[in-house]
């Protein structure tokens, strides 16, 4: 296929796009390398256009291109940063979202669009995990941000039939992760564990998430560009929570150290407990997680241990 991917020199575009060049596919990066980084991906394989997905010179890219899929990777991902400033992380995800949303109608292309778990909000515990039939409830303007373009979608797809997929990714980690964003919190573990620092919980550490490897992310995401279950949402998870402190546990076991936390108040717009369902992704998609937490977690504190060096 024929693929353009948003922030593809990003976090979790970098492991799409090492997938995707594997899979032998032609790849496009676009990319304004705010936050990502042209050295974390391969040294050739694919093409690359600096720029940033507000301007609407990357809809001409898209449209003179006839790419077969489109996969919208690009955005604000920061809960904190949303909260001080809902205009730029708005302008960022909203209407970056529908300069991309414009070239994909003009092409017919699909589009893959990361959407968040954050979009449920804070799930009451009987209804863990909770599934995508669940309702909205975003407890910040990125959550918020994020469920407005699936708002977009549908309609692009109800009014310009549109095909798209929307997928909601549970806390995201692994090898390239930056300190910020939703699963921020395992980078950050890995990078100060490394570096004998001390580590910070807000909260009191019995918060939960559900981590998923950036691996299985990418193969999601693979699978929603070819799945014939398009037009729908589908949450890309483990359906499995774990506590910070069962993280930091797990942590010291990989690392061989004594690893004790600093307790911190809580953040504001944070949500308690989370976990997601995946059967409809098994089910939509054909996939499902493959690599374990225990795993996941070595790969990413190997990889900042030798950064660290």
């Amino acid at each position: 296929m024929k693929l353009f991917i948003t922030g593809g020199a990003g976090f979790i575009g970098s492991h799409l796009v090492r997938l995707l060049i594997a899979e032998h596919h032609d790849v496009t990066v676009v990319d304004n390398l705010s936050t990502g980084s042209l050295s974390y991906l391969p040294e050739s394989g694919f093409s690359f256009f600096h720029m940033d997905v507000r301007d609407v010179k990357v809809r001409k890219i898209i449209t003179e291109g006839q790419y077969d899929g489109i996969v919208h990777l690009a955005g604000q991902t920061m809960v904190g940063s949303s909260i001080e400033n809902p205009v730029f992380d708005a302008q960022e995800n909203i209407i970056g979202s529908l300069n991309i949303l414009e070239a994909a109608k003009q092409i017919r292309a699909r589009l893959v669009f990361a959407s968040t778990a954050a979009a449920y909000g804070d799930v009451g515990i009987e209804d863990l995990p909770v599934t995508e039939q669940h309702g909205i409830a975003p407890m910040s303007f990125y959550g918020l941000t994020k469920t407005t373009v699936e708002k977009y979608l549908r309609l692009y797809h109800m009014l310009f039939s549109l095909d798209y997929v929307a997928l909601r990714f549970a806390n995201v980690y692994g090898e390239r992760q930056g300190d910020r964003g939703e699963g921020g919190v395992i980078s950050i573990f890995a990078k100060q564990i490394a570096l004998n620092r001390p580590i910070t919980i807000f909260g009191d550490g019995t918060q939960t998430r559900d981590f998923i490897y950036a691996g299985d992310i990418a193969s999601g995401i693979l699978a929603a560009l070819t799945t014939k279950q398009s037009n729908t949402e589908y949450n890309l998870s483990t359906g499995t929570e774990t506590s910070l402190n069962t993280l930091v546990d797990l942590f010291g076991t990989i690392a061989g150290k004594d690893v004790r936390p600093v307790f911190a108040d809580k953040k504001p717009g944070d949500i308690y407990r989370s976990a997601l369902d995946n059967r409809k992704a098994a089910e939509g998609l054909g996939w499902k997680p493959e690599v374990s937490l225990t795993e996941g977690l070595t790969r990413t504190y190997e990889y900042f241990c030798r950064k660290s060096q």
